[in-house]
């Protein structure tokens, strides 16, 4: 398993797009028994319409990118699962993370 700090979070849907502001959020990448998947948590979020657009509607796919407190890059389709109570969501990956590049 790794862990990768975030500074940047942005993702559209359809010809809507965002920039999450938040206040902590990390990207997490499992490898194990020959599969990866991925997800990313974050919390912070100050755009409460946002999240309760996504908390209600149906469709929460997202084409998202992502930038680490190091610089690196990442671009992948994910859903967005928000928590409003918390001013939170879960992104859950769906197939490859483009950037990644595991060592192992």
């Amino acid at each position: 398993m790794e862990q990768f700090t975030l500074d940047e979070l942005a993702f559209s849907q359809g010809s809507l797009q965002y920039k999450l502001a938040f206040s902590d959020a990390v990207l997490v990448v499992v490898s194990e028994l020959g599969s990866r998947f991925w997800y990313i948590d974050v919390s912070g979020i100050e755009q409460t319409a946002l999240l309760e657009a996504f908390h209600t509607q149906e469709n929460i796919r997202i084409d998202l990118s992502a930038r680490t407190v190091s610089g690196q890059q990442f671009r992948g389709i994910g859903y967005f699962h928000a928590n409003v109570v918390h001013q939170a969501a879960a992104i859950r990956g769906d197939g490859e993370l483009e950037g990644y590049n595991s060592l192992s």
